[in-house]
């Protein structure tokens, strides 16, 4: 469907129902009347808590808040992203983000009252109080952070600026998803019309050249004539970053975003070393794709059609269902059961419509279920997205349902792991079930250019928010210039010599909102390395892979992800994984060429 449909033209069954959140407004407002009321409750703790029972009460009313603010938070945003227009949406989020500043204010002295306690104190109370044994594994977690925290009074500080800090990140959200406006294409029957981001995709898979390159001039036009504001965004995005990891006393911002984790520096380099060390799969594939399309030039606009002429798989939504349930057979009744019941249980949000967010993704407040947000346009992309973002929601709920609510909650190091264990079982699936040689040959294309996608491409974002930050750190101006310069040099070592690029490629970081999540896109390439992984273990028919997988979607963060993932028999640590993933792209080429 188009961005000119409106939400009143789709199906009931088609949207997502978040009146399983709050029925009505009324009860949103009666929800956060009564945050406020605990807001007061939890600061009344601040230099009160002198006992085991005291601390217990604080903690219980300090976890109550929290998830009572998760649900306002949540339930608001989502509202927000049905059409990012509406500003009296606009204006509860705001409403629920000061919200979250205030908290973060009347529980900013707990953090650093902990880490002045000595841990025999600690264990004397924890031994006291049974009803502390339900905080200990985060008690004692935040005892690492003892060298990170600043004193009662900056961390005060930093709470407050919580919204100025944040700023970057919404200027370009709004830019991104409000504002931008991509201008007329030529549509399928010589037609003008106005571009979207559902549309572009799907012209960049088509076999009309010039199409695409119209469509490609088009869509980076609004990012290009925004360049020096959106360098600004992003340039104090990563400025902020370098400040706080300064003032928290961590070596680098890389490594205060790998902290929470447990996750060493040396996994985040060793992803990228291992990766440059094998680009020439991705050069092979990138000079089969020249030679087969006929190219004197390979362009950026060329890369995402698929090599078979004449072949264009559409899917209606109700069939994809349907395909990706039979392609998640192997994870067993149970996790099938619960897909089955998703569908027409208000959890998922299908079409594009005007003003709607843009992308897809799952969220949801522990205690109800996941809501899924697709663009859903009936391509095989669209498939793949279902099933990704069904893996975060069966994670998400499967976690819920076997965890408490201090653990429940995963990291998103794993969670990319569970949408595209998902993916991988679907495409083998797929390649399994079809005698068609052309359709074999568009599914191996496909898998090819999600590995592309998934891994190669992620990697090379890894690798630019790493130079970046270490220019900010080292004093250098990020200007829609130098952050072009590094842009643009990546993306040729990583796609090699064969691309020529166009001048608008050089402006491809100005259009990735993960860049405002500093350090998040490299879980992309570790997911889908280690759901490599486990998918093979799977489909070769080991029975305990299934359940050491479903035991490890049950864990949620009961332990640290690299953890986690060690009991489903990968280990980051080491470059197999990553190996292991390069090995089957190069397999895939050489089925690419043999078909």
């Amino acid at each position: 469907m188009s961005e000119q449909v409106q939400r009143t033209d789709v199906p009931v069954h088609e949207q997502w129902d978040l009146t399983h959140i709050y029925e009505d407004g009324a009860q949103w407002e009666a929800d956060y009347n009564r945050a406020l009321d605990l807001i007061q409750v939890v600061a009344a703790f601040e230099d009160q808590i002198h006992t085991a029972g005291q601390l217990l009460a604080f903690l219980t009313k300090d976890e109550e808040l929290s998830f009572l603010y998760e649900k306002l938070f949540v339930s608001t945003s989502l509202k927000l992203d049905e059409d990012t227009r509406v500003t009296e949406s606009q204006a509860r989020v705001d409403k629920a983000k000061s919200l979250g500043v205030k908290i973060k204010s009347a529980t900013s002295f707990f953090r650093p009252f902990l880490l002045s306690m000595e841990k025999e104190t600690l264990d004397a109370y924890i031994a006291q109080e049974a009803g502390l044994d339900y905080f200990k594994k985060d008690l004692y977690e935040e005892f690492k952070y003892k060298a990170h925290v600043l004193s009662k009074e900056k961390e005060e500080v930093l709470a407050q600026l919580g919204e100025v800090i944040g700023v970057p990140k919404t200027v370009f959200g709004m830019i991104n998803n409000a504002d931008i406006q991509f201008g007329e294409v030529t549509g399928e029957n010589g037609e003008k019309v106005t571009l979207t981001r559902g549309m572009y995709s799907r012209i960049l898979e088509s076999h009309n050249r010039e199409r695409r390159a119209e469509a490609f001039k088009a869509y980076y036009k609004p990012y290009v004539g925004l360049k020096n504001t959106i360098a600004s965004t992003l340039g104090s995005s990563v400025k902020n970053n370098v400040l706080f990891s300064k003032m928290r006393h961590y070596e680098s911002p890389l490594q205060r975003s790998l902290f929470g984790d447990n996750v060493p520096v040396s996994v985040y380099d060793n992803l990228i070393q291992t990766t440059r060390e094998n680009l020439s799969p991705m050069y092979r594939y990138v000079a089969y794709r020249k030679k087969h399309m006929g190219l004197d030039e390979l362009r950026v606009y060329d890369l995402s059609v698929p090599l078979v002429e004449d072949f264009e798989l559409k899917m209606p939504y109700e069939e994809a269902y349907e395909t990706m349930l039979k392609g998640l057979a192997p994870l067993g009744d149970e996790y099938i059961g619960i897909l089955k019941q998703a569908k027409t249980a208000g959890w998922i949000d299908v079409r594009e419509t005007k003003g709607k967010r843009s992308g897809a993704y799952c969220w949801g407040p522990y205690g109800t279920h996941p809501y899924v947000l697709l663009n859903h346009n009936d391509t095989l992309d669209s498939l793949f997205t279902l099933a990704h973002e069904m893996g975060h929601a069966m994670h998400s709920y499967l976690s819920d349902a076997n965890q408490p609510k201090i653990s429940a909650q995963y990291t998103i190091f794993v969670a990319e792991v569970a949408s595209t264990v998902n993916e991988v079982l679907l495409i083998n699936y797929m390649l399994q079930h079809t005698d068609d040689l052309k359709l074999k040959r568009y599914l191996v294309n496909h898998f090819i250019d999600t590995i592309k996608g998934t891994f190669f491409s992620q990697v090379m974002f890894a690798e630019f928010e790493k130079i970046v930050h270490e220019k900010a750190a080292n004093g250098e101006a990020l200007t829609a210039d130098s952050l072009s310069e590094v842009y643009r040099a990546l993306f040729q070592a990583y796609n090699g010599e064969d691309v020529v690029l166009d001048p608008e490629l050089q402006y491809g970081w100005s259009r990735i909102p993960h860049f405002y999540n500093a350090f998040y896109v490299y879980k992309y390439a570790t997911g889908i390395a280690s759901a490599v992984s486990i998918a093979s273990r799977i489909l070769e028919g080991d029975q305990e892979a299934v359940q050491s997988y479903m035991t490890f979607l049950k864990s949620g963060g009961s332990e640290y992800p690299l953890e986690l993932l060690k009991r489903t028999g990968v280990d980051l640590l080491t470059p197999e994984p990553i190996t292991k993933l390069l090995s089957l792209f190069d397999s895939l080429v050489g089925q690419l060429e043999a078909l």
